[in-house]
């Protein structure tokens, strides 16, 4: 063959594997912004990985929550329908990012716009000098002033959103947990969605008898959205945590439980699905405890000294005439009807109420998953098969075949399904009547099809919360 033709294959197969090549770094880079939902272990991968390895819950727990301070006021801010308008948002973080680094050491020039009574000429003077470091964060030190009424104490913790900063409020004398959100637009939009659900809830519930999160002031200090709140104490899913994972006891998962159903009723009364419970999510108003010696298990384990709790992060919290995305909830406490894409109502909270109450009895997540199949196979395990009448009306025709869940109970995600699951009254640890009727009311939590599953009317009536009733009777009677 002439030489000609030599150089032209040869020039055609570099040419291919250049194409190929690149291919390759186009799939690796869109690889890294899945979300969570699309995140998939292969089935030769470790399944008994503890939860916080998962894309959405890394960045908080291992990351950012290592630091615990004495409130452990945290707060996870990334939301489900960040990701659903991330297309819309893409472009304009990474025009923001691009020239930001650019002019990353130059003062910024806008202005702040407070909705705070409590702007000054001291704090305009201050301004120029307000800097944001790469990812958006405001730079802050001990002892600064925000509005020349909040003066930084520490670091509380730290998220997607922004920060959670200890402040000593002048005004009123109190400390406070000033919520900084980084000076990104999708991010500031979330923020005001949220304020504008406290500030309902504000009206609605001025004396916070009903356990939401008390916000007492915002505004936006030169483009972050700045929000203080009371200062409460760790979250029931981190005090677990830190306990090593030491299950709580019977009748504090009925008081929290009983909190949480009251708290959530009444955001239902305002017609608003709080959409996003979860442990992370309840925190105790004062996370104090004492320390006593198992000698059976050769450690120290600690009880929390008071169970009542408060409920926080409402920058999901949808109102029942607002747009509904169709995917909410964090994976673990997701109602099937959600995974299915049948559309979701108020019944999406019970059911994680329920997964949350199972997991506060047994310190064991109920759903550990990362995929929607695996999840679905789980259900079926624990709660049974799920009804042809959702799998009919399913838009994920995908995970089914001839009206049943396509699952391979052969591969190492079966195995690991059939090892780890089993059905939900097995999970009690006795048959005592208090365990009984705890179960009797999960179950009626994480029932299927949301007409079905009880309502949290009929929930704070039930006969597990029967002790409680009896115990405030009696306090009642007493303090006459």
């Amino acid at each position: 063959m002439p030489r000609s033709y030599h150089r032209y294959k040869s020039r055609s197969r570099s040419l291919r594997s250049s194409h190929h090549r690149h291919k390759r770094r186009r799939r690796s880079s869109s690889s890294g912004r899945r979300y969570e939902d699309k995140y998939y272990e292969s089935p030769g991968s470790d399944y008994r990985r503890e939860r916080s390895l998962s894309p959405e819950r890394q960045i908080f727990r291992d990351n950012h929550y290592n630091d615990r301070s004495e409130s452990g006021y945290y707060e996870n801010y990334s939301r489900h329908y960040y990701h659903e308008e991330k297309d819309k948002y893409k472009s304009k973080d990474e025009n923001y990012q691009s020239s930001y680094r650019k002019h990353k050491h130059k003062r910024r020039k806008h202005h702040s716009h407070s909705c705070s009574s409590t702007r000054s000429n001291k704090d305009q003077q201050r301004s120029p000098s307000v800097e944001d470091d790469e990812d958006g964060h405001l730079i802050y030190h001990q002892g600064d002033w925000l509005q020349a009424r909040y003066e930084v104490v520490g670091t509380l913790g730290e998220g997607t959103f922004g920060k959670v900063v200890k402040c000593k409020d002048h005004q009123t004398g109190q400390s406070v947990a000033l919520k900084i959100i980084k000076n990104k637009e999708k991010y500031r939009e979330a923020a005001k969605l949220e304020i504008n659900v406290l500030r309902k809830i504000n009206e609605r519930d001025p004396s916070g008898e009903h356990l939401c999160v008390k916000m007492f002031d915002w505004f936006d200090y030169h483009g972050h959205m700045c929000v203080s709140f009371e200062i409460l104490g760790l979250s029931v899913f981190d005090f677990l945590k830190e306990n090593n994972y030491i299950p709580y006891s019977l009748d504090e998962v009925r008081h929290m439980a009983y909190q949480m159903c009251d708290s959530v009723l009444f955001l239902h009364d305002q017609k608003l699905t709080h959409t996003d419970l979860k442990p992370e999510n309840v925190l105790f108003v004062n996370s104090d405890y004492s320390i006593k010696y198992n000698p059976e298990k050769r450690q120290d384990e600690r009880t929390i000294k008071c169970t009542d709790v408060r409920l926080i992060d409402f920058g999901s919290a949808t109102f029942d005439w607002e747009h509904h995305s169709t995917i909410v909830s964090t994976r673990h406490y997701r109602a099937p009807e959600v995974i299915l894409e049948l559309g979701w109502n108020q019944r999406c909270d019970i059911w994680s109420i329920g997964c949350i109450m199972f997991e506060l009895y047994l310190g064991i997540t109920l759903f550990q998953t990362h995929d929607n199949r695996e999840h679905l196979a789980m259900m079926e395990t624990i709660l049974g098969p799920i009804p042809s009448k959702l799998i009919r009306k399913s838009r994920k025709t995908k995970y089914f075949y001839h009206g049943k869940l396509d699952w391979d109970e052969k591969s190492s995600a079966g195995r690991y399904v059939r090892e780890n699951c089993k059905s939900l009254k097995k999970y009690m640890t006795s048959n005592d009547e208090d365990h009984v009727l705890m179960f009797d009311l999960i179950q009626s939590m994480l029932q299927y099809e949301p007409d079905r599953r009880i309502s949290l009317k009929d929930a704070v009536t039930h006969p597990f919360f029967d002790k409680l009733h009896c115990k405030r009777d009696m306090r009642e009677s007493t303090s006459r």
